[in-house]
């Protein structure tokens, strides 16, 4: 996938059905950070697993392009938790790879203080939904744990969280 059809779908993902009133209650831009997506994930060694992965998907550009994007970024460890060969697997089959991770991006912009207390889902960039509970902390599809929040970057926002999302 290029960086014009991540993009195109991108923008396509704001009528999806998104937490309760979070599309137009956020600000266009909000972001704060000095490094793009890639560079802040290329700086945290416990990312180094998700950056090899982003760089044999081709999905580099992408992520370091301007946007309002929310990334949620599996640790070493959470890649570590796949069921044996799965990882080996899916960086040998792009389109497979490009699935996982863009089932980790939103297009639309979701810091912390919007899915603390929130119950909803968040659109992806691959087409699903990430399914949201923050009623106590924040929890993806039932069991992922959003472990450090709101790590700023120039073109979005990255949660670290403690496992990988897969789609369903």
């Amino acid at each position: 996938m290029d960086r014009r059809q991540f993009i195109t779908k991108t923008a396509g993902l704001a009528a999806a059905a998104p937490l309760a009133g979070l599309a137009t209650s956020l600000p266009a831009l909000a972001v704060t950070g000095s490094s793009n997506i890639v560079e802040l994930a290329v700086a945290t060694p416990d990312l180094s697993t998700l950056v090899t992965a982003v760089q044999a998907a081709g999905l580099v550009d992408t992520l370091a392009s301007p946007g309002n994007f929310t990334v949620f970024a599996p640790t070493n460890r959470a890649f570590e938790h796949l069921p044996a060969g799965v990882l080996d697997s899916l960086l040998a089959d792009t389109a497979a790879l490009t699935n996982v991770l863009t089932y980790h991006v939103s297009g639309d912009y979701y810091p912390a203080s919007a899915l603390a207390g929130a119950h909803g889902v968040v659109p992806t960039v691959q087409g699903g939904n990430i399914r949201v509970n923050g009623r106590s902390g924040v929890h993806l599809n039932g069991n992922v744990s959003v472990t450090t929040a709101d790590v700023f970057a120039s073109n979005g926002v990255v949660h670290i969280i403690d496992a990988v999302l897969l789609p369903h």
